[in-house]
């Protein structure tokens, strides 16, 4: 597998990018991504390429998300 790097203009430009990647699966495999990271890392689904790059998205996603909340936490 290939490792592909993409770079954003922005926190929400990267942030809407991930949601839209994390709405396919979860149309997909019909859970939540919440739903599905708390189960994958619990052991109870396999390690296939998708669930694999599902968590990393979602982890990606969370880590985005907290730093655009911590940004405007210190503008208010």
């Amino acid at each position: 597998m290939r490792k592909q790097r993409i770079e954003y203009d922005s926190s929400v430009d990267a942030l809407v990018a991930i949601a839209k990647h994390l709405s396919s699966y979860e149309s997909q495999y019909k859970m939540t991504s919440e739903e599905f990271f708390n189960s994958f890392i619990k052991g109870q689904l396999e390690d296939s390429e998708d669930y694999i790059e599902w968590a990393n998205n979602y982890k990606h996603y969370v880590m985005i998300r907290r730093d655009i909340e911590d940004q405007l936490h210190n503008v208010a």
